[in-house]
């Protein structure tokens, strides 16, 4: 390596962050990417948060809201966020029940980043006057982190 040539940061690789990219048709056809984390050696929490969310009803096809709130602790990876976000709008067209999204894009993360822990919270808007959230985490929150609330309110008009 040349003293001109910056060192790799993880970077490299990425296929989406700078470039034009389609949008996937489906989780499926969707690539989340990650890079190394900037501070392996230190505990802190990283927090997306996804007030826009939508995924089709598997029977009716119809749409269906959430607000999603991902909170992770990185080990060795974390998540690029544009191929997040991309990701993330794959489930506009794809049928599935709130439970099955919202726990495929946890353990979609956790296959990819192997985080010291993560969490979601799918905070779903109701249809049929009943609102369904979610929640799912890989086990017990790290001590040594402050992990704040989600404070996502409870359906009253979520707003």
């Amino acid at each position: 390596m040349s003293a001109s040539t910056p060192p790799d940061d993880g970077t490299q690789a990425l296929t989406q962050l700078g470039r034009a990219s389609a949008q996937p048709a489906s989780p499926e056809d969707a690539t989340l990417e990650r890079v190394p984390a900037p501070y392996r050696d230190r505990r802190y929490l990283v927090r997306f948060t996804a007030p826009e969310f939508t995924s089709l009803c598997p029977v009716t096809g119809q749409p269906d809201f959430a607000h999603l709130v991902i909170d992770y602790v990185p080990d060795q990876w974390i998540v690029e966020s544009k191929s997040l976000k991309l990701f993330l709008t794959s489930f506009r067209n794809h049928g599935a029940f709130h439970e099955a999204c919202s726990v495929q894009i946890a353990t979609t993360l956790v296959d990819l980043l192997s985080p010291v822990w993560l969490r979601i919270g799918a905070y779903w808007y109701p249809r049929g006057g009943m609102p369904i959230d979610v929640f799912w985490q890989t086990g017990a929150p790290p001590a040594d982190v402050w992990i704040p609330a989600q404070d996502v309110p409870g359906y009253r008009g979520r707003g």
